[in-house]
C-alpha cells in the first residue's frame, strides 16, 4: 500500500506514475473479479487509497483529477475536516440504536435543518433513509397513503433508482432495467423538456405532457408526478424555463402531489442550495441524498406536514434509516454548504466549463450542446453537421481521460453526453487541467 495521508492536505496535482489502471489497482481487479457479483461493474478499474480536495489517488501512487464526486455526493471533499471530526466525535458515543427503537438527537436535527432549508413557506416534516432510491419509494408510498389514489406519473430520459420500483420509474433499459422485469404497476410515462432536441419552450412541452397525463391516466386516479429538476442520468437535461412551475400548477389544481427528485441536484450542486430555486418553484415533497452527508449513506424525504404526517406510525422508517454517524456527517456538511458559499463556488465551476466548451464548440461542430446549471453540467457529442448522437465519441474521451488520470463520468439516453460533478473543493487550476484532458481526446478523435 502507497502510505498517504488524506484530505486536503494532499498534493492537488495530477500525477502518472503507472499507466491507468497500475499493477496493484490491476490486483485489486483481479480480487473483485473473483469475489463481487459480476454485476456490480465499475467505472475506473484503479483501488483508491486517499482522496480530498479535487484529487484521488490510487494504490499504485497516481494521483486523479475528480470530476465525478462518486456521482455528486463528495460536494464538500471527499474528507471533510468537518465531516472527518463530527464521525470521530459520533462514532466514540454510540454507532447505532434503531431511531424507531430508541431515538436520538442527531435525527431530529438533520430533519429540522431540512424542514428550514427546503422550498416553502408551509409546515414541513422530515423522514430520513438510507439511498436516493429508499428516499423515492417512501416519497411515493406517502403520495400514494395520503391521496388514496394508485398512479404515478414519470418523464422521458428519468432516473430515479435501481429498487423494483424505481426500476419501473428510470426510463433506460441497459443497464438499469434490462431483464429485472416485471416492475410495480401503475407508473406511466409522458414526454419531458429536452430543448436541444424537441425544440419546444417550456409551455409548450408542459402542454404536451399534461395532454397526455389527462388523456391517458387522469388526475382523479393519479396520486404523484415525480420529476428530477435536472434530469441526471438522462443527460443533465435542464427543462425549458416554465415547464416546472406549469407543472407544479396543474398538480396542485388537481390535487396531486408534487415530488422533486434533487437526489443529485441537492445541496448546492447547481448553484443553489436546491434546483428547485432557479425557477422558485415549490413542491409538495422533496427527494434529497448524495450530497446531504459528504460521503455517508443518508437520504431524506421533506414535504408538507399534512402528507408526511398521513402515514400511520410504524409505516415508514428502517434499522439503518438516519444512521446516527451519517446525520453527525450531514449536519456538518450542511453547514460547511452554507459557511463556504459553497453554491457560489458551484456557479464559478460552471462558468469556467461553460466558457471552455463554448471557445471549444466555435471550431468543432461535434460538440451539440453545452447545457446544466453550477457544478452539475454537461456536454452532448453529436455527429459533425448533425444531432445524431455520437456514443463513439463520448467513449472514446471517457476512455482517454481515464488513461491519463481524469476521472470523467458519462451519461445520456443515447450514451452521447459527459457530465461535470466536481467536488466544490476543487481548485480552478485542477479544473482547468481536467478540461484540457479532454479537449486533448476531443482533438485525437
Amino acid at each position: 500500500m502507497v502510505d498517504i495521508i488524506g484530505g486536503p492536505s494532499l498534493p492537488q496535482e495530477r500525477k502518472l506514475v503507472t499507466s491507468i489502471p497500475g499493477p496493484k489497482s490491476q490486483e485489486l481487479l483481479a480480487r473483485k473479479n473473483a469475489a463481487v457479483a459480476s454485476g456490480v461493474g465499475v467505472a475506473l478499474p484503479v483501488s483508491i487509497v486517499a482522496a480530498g480536495g479535487g484529487v484521488m489517488v490510487d494504490v499504485d501512487g497516481n494521483s486523479l483529477i475528480d470530476l465525478g464526486s462518486g456521482i455528486a455526493v463528495t460536494g464538500v471533499g471527499n474528507s471533510s475536516p468537518a465531516v472527518v471530526e463530527a464521525v470521530i466525535n459520533q462514532v466514540q458515543q454510540f454507532t447505532h440504536t434503531c431511531f424507531t427503537v430508541t431515538p436520538y438527537e442527531g435525527y431530529v436535527a438533520v430533519a429540522e435543518k431540512l424542514n428550514e432549508l427546503v422550498p416553502g413557506d408551509f409546515e414541513k416534516r422530515s423522514a430520513l433513509f438510507n439511498s436516493g432510491a429508499e428516499a423515492v419509494e417512501n416519497a411515493i408510498k406517502i403520495a400514494r397513503h395520503f391521496t388514496k389514489k394508485p398512479a404515478v406519473v414519470v418523464f422521458d430520459h428519468s432516473y430515479h433508482g435501481r429498487t423494483n420500483l424505481t426500476m419501473g420509474m428510470t426510463a433506460k433499459n441497459m443497464p438499469y432495467k434490462d431483464g429485472f422485469g416485471p416492475f410495480a404497476p401503475e407508473v406511466y410515462r409522458v414526454p419531458a423538456s429536452y430543448p436541444y432536441r424537441d425544440g419546444l419552450t417550456g409551455a409548450e412541452a408542459a402542454s404536451q405532457a399534461i395532454s397526455q397525463i389527462e388523456k391517458q391516466v387522469g388526475a382523479g386516479n393519479l396520486a404523484a408526478i415525480i420529476i428530477e429538476p435536472i434530469q441526471g442520468e438522462g443527460g443533465f437535461i435542464a427543462p425549458a424555463e416554465g415547464f416546472l412551475p406549469a407543472i407544479q400548477k396543474w398538480s396542485t389544481e388537481n390535487n396531486v402531489v408534487f415530488i422533486l427528485d434533487e437526489v443529485q441536484t441537492g445541496f448546492a450542486r447547481t448553484g443553489d442550495l436546491f434546483a428547485a430555486n432557479h425557477e422558485g418553484v415549490v413542491a409538495d415533497i422533496v427527494t434529497t441524498a448524495k450530497g446531504i452527508a459528504g460521503g455517508l449513506p443518508l437520504s431524506a424525504v421533506t414535504g408538507r406536514a399534512d402528507i408526511m404526517d398521513s402515514a400511520h406510525s410504524g409505516g415508514l422508517g428502517g434499522t439503518y434509516a438516519g444512521s446516527p454517524i451519517s446525520c453527525a456527517a450531514a449536519l456538518a456538511t450542511i453547514d460547511t454548504y452554507e459557511k463556504e458559499n459553497l453554491a457560489e463556488r458551484a456557479r464559478e465551476i460552471g462558468a469556467i466549463i461553460t466558457e471552455f466548451f463554448t471557445e471549444l464548440q466555435k471550431t468543432d461542430d461535434r460538440i451539440g450542446d453545452i447545457r446544466g446549471r453550477g457544478a452539475m453540467m454537461a456536454v452532448e457529442f453529436v455527429e459533425s453537421g448533425s444531432k445524431k448522437a455520437n456514443a463513439a465519441l463520448t467513449g472514446a474521451i471517457a476512455s482517454h481521460a481515464a488513461n491519463e488520470a481524469v476521472i470523467l463520468l458519462t451519461c445520456g439516453t443515447y450514451g452521447n453526453v459527459v457530465r461535470f460533478l466536481p467536488p466544490l473543493s476543487i481548485s480552478d487550476e485542477l479544473l482547468r487541467e481536467g478540461l484540457q484532458v479532454i479537449a486533448d481526446a476531443l482533438a485525437a478523435n
